[in-house]
């Protein structure tokens, strides 16, 4: 089930909703919820996500409770969340590794991963990570825990979110009506960020990157990834979008995910506003651990690469994720040698450019199915291949609509806005396409243009358009 479905949409949410407002026991209204929505595309795994929540719960418990012992319990735990994680994600990945070095014969049989493990694997890390910090009391309720660790909203697709940052909404959470509103039209700005924009570029993308990259010109390069360059960002805020302001429907503030991340003017600003509760997990619980960039300058440029390496595993056991994340840590390392310093003198438009240029050229990679066809995409979008170049049925093929939704997504996504009187970072701006902590929307988003976005989005999913998430299958 996902949230742009007519089922999610049209039954279960709005029973969902009835339920969770008039019955007293919201925590269990909302456990039992979310184990169905779980249910509905993945039953055979929720024993998995409720072994999950129990282990986290039990050394939890343990961990705030030890003496000497807390470091071995905090190690434990890791190392349990983790063999979950590489069982179902990593294990066909190292077997077929150790099978191209000769070291192990013969294939596994193939493994299902499980919805959403990326994500509640690393919440249960932060969580004993926080609870062995002291910087959380360790949840003392079962049942709240589990309905933490299993809240449909976040469960699948993210944001991240850590126990701390809502631990005190666990226990005891405020609604209003002026809340609910605005979470409901945070919901829809989401939903038409995914239905609206993403989902019409994301057919041409796929068409084109269906077609074997010495058969395309440049142009036709260039329009395939930037078709998906739009596609992965509205896709994935959109639902971050969503999640949040159900979110805040239900009495929850999520962490923002996303800050306009292609007005960018650098990789290392990229990161600051690109899936935020990744990017900030990896540096408080991977990157500070490790020393930062307190350490010496050599230290420092293995930490980036080790976090980034890491960061492109997480997203999928294939070497066009691990390159990926290898690409963008290069990069942040040439950033620290000097290359921030010449960005920060050029004029910011060319430093969104370059930033946006290395952006898409990873995404590549991110996109191709394997390595090969990536870097012949590459090549593509460089004029290898111009002068054999075929005509092919995506020139006709692209309709009114998908050419505007790219459009449309070009402006909203590298616009740059001027900060306001007093705010001397745009960074620090409140954008207009992605929501803050309390869901603002700098647009003043009226009642009118809500109802408007939600029938076209309505009327879209009516017409039966193309309709996955992308980071479902992380």
């Amino acid at each position: 089930m996902v949230f742009s479905s007519a089922i999610f949409l049209f039954y279960f949410f709005p029973i969902f909703l009835l339920l969770y407002y008039s019955l007293p026991w919201k925590n269990a209204i909302l456990l039992i919820g979310s184990l169905i929505f779980y249910a509905w595309g993945e039953p055979r795994f929720v024993p998995l996500l409720m072994l999950s929540a129990f282990l986290n719960y039990g050394f939890g418990y343990l961990i705030a409770r030890a003496g000497g012992q807390r470091k071995v319990l905090l190690a434990t735990g890791i190392t349990l969340n983790l063999a979950m994680l590489g069982y179902y994600k990593y294990l066909g990945f190292f077997a077929g590794i150790l099978n191209g070095l000769g070291l192990r014969e013969g294939a596994l049989p193939a493994i299902a991963l499980p919805l959403g493990i990326s994500f509640f694997v690393f919440q249960g890390i932060s969580y004993l990570v926080d609870v062995y910090r002291r910087d959380i009391t360790a949840q003392s309720s079962f049942l709240r825990f589990a309905m933490y660790k299993a809240m449909f909203p976040q469960l699948i697709a993210g944001p991240i979110v850590r126990y701390r940052q809502i631990a005190g909404e666990v226990d005891q959470r405020s609604l209003t009506n002026e809340r609910i509103w605005m979470g409901f039209r945070l919901f829809v700005l989401g939903l038409a960020q995914k239905v609206l924009i993403a989902n019409y570029v994301a057919q041409t993308a796929d068409f084109i990157f269906a077609v074997d990259p010495s058969k395309l010109d440049a142009p036709g390069a260039w329009l395939g990834i930037a078709c998906y360059t739009i596609q992965i960002l509205f896709d994935f805020a959109g639902y971050s979008n969503m999640a949040i302001g159900i979110g805040h429907m239900l009495g929850f503030s999520y962490p923002p995910n996303f800050n306009r991340p292609y007005s960018a003017t650098s990789i290392t600003d990229f990161w600051r506003r690109w899936h935020i509760s990744l990017s900030t997990w990896f540096r408080d619980y991977l990157y500070i651990p490790l020393g930062g960039n307190r350490a010496s300058p050599v230290r420092t440029y293995f930490n980036l690469a080790l976090v980034f390496f890491l960061c492109g595993l997480w997203h999928g056991a294939a070497w066009t994720f691990v390159i990926w994340g290898l690409w963008h840590g290069a990069l942040l390392v040439l950033e620290r040698l000097g290359g921030a310093r010449l960005l920060a003198r050029l004029p910011a438009s060319l430093a969104q450019a370059w930033t946006l240029l290395c952006v898409m050229i990873g995404w590549v990679f991110f996109r191709a199915d394997n390595v090969p066809y990536a870097l012949k995409y590459l090549g593509s979008m460089f004029g290898a291949y111009d002068g054999q170049a075929e005509l092919h049925s995506w020139r006709h093929d692209i309709g009114h609509t998908a050419t505007l939704a790219l459009v449309v997504g070009i402006v909203l996504a590298c616009w740059r806005l001027r900060p306001a009187a007093g705010v001397k970072d745009e960074a620090k701006a409140v954008p207009t396409i992605v929501a803050t902590r309390h869901g603002t929307l700098a647009s003043g988003t009226s009642a009118m243009v809500t109802a408007l976005l939600a029938l076209l989005c309505i009327t879209s999913l009516a017409a039966g358009t193309y309709n996955p998430f992308i980071y479902f299958r992380f």
